[in-house]
């Protein structure tokens, strides 16, 4: 397990959490060849071991973060019956970090898994190029399909690994209750921005 300093999440959902700030740290160090800005860039641990995941493809860190992640929602004493993970935004890639890092949650968590509870139905442009939270909002209205079936009753935990602004997980965790019929709904990302926007 890894150091972890979680910070309260508020958002449409009974509860949540970014188990620590994505990044502590980024200090401009000058251009490269190219002409490009370069940072001496530092990270939280959880930070660290997320960004050697979806950058360096290192799946080797995937139980010591799902292992902190566990023992945190286990400490919340939160009466959770399924993991679901926030849709991906980039759907072409083989590899889905978020999903797998949910399916090694519920596995340790013991608990079910669902990838297919919440759907993207609408394509949407990166929202991380738009910075007002209004528009990131009105972009994922309807964007989210949920399947009903499988979520009605239940109380869930939708997992995300960074939180910005909290359009994406706002958006998916109403329409688990609007939509979906959920009894409760809870909210974890393993890091945030240090600048929520």
């Amino acid at each position: 397990m890894v150091n972890i300093s979680p910070k309260k999440l508020v958002g449409k959902w009974a509860a949540g959490y970014a188990l620590d700030v994505h990044t502590t740290s980024s200090t401009y160090i000058g251009d490269d060849e190219y002409g490009r800005p370069q940072f001496d860039t530092r990270r939280s641990e959880v930070g660290e071991l997320l960004y050697r995941l979806k950058y360096g493809n290192d799946k080797s860190v995937i139980a010591v973060i799902t292992e902190t992640a566990a023992d945190f929602v286990r400490k919340q004493k939160w009466a959770i019956d399924l993991v679901i993970p926030v849709p991906p935004s980039r759907v072409g890639r083989t590899f889905q970090p978020v999903n797998a890092l949910s399916k090694a949650l519920a596995g340790q968590l013991g608990i079910g898994f669902c990838p297919d509870c919440v759907v993207k139905v609408k394509n949407t442009p990166e929202l991380k190029e738009v910075y007002d939270l209004d528009k990131r909002l009105a972009l994922l209205e309807g964007a989210f399909a949920i399947a009903r079936a499988k979520v009605a009753s239940k109380t869930v935990l939708v997992f995300d690994d960074l939180y910005r602004s909290g359009a994406t997980l706002n958006s998916v965790c109403e329409a688990l209750s609007k939509q979906g019929g959920v009894k409760s709904v809870y909210a974890l990302t393993l890091t945030m921005t240090r600048r929520h926007r």
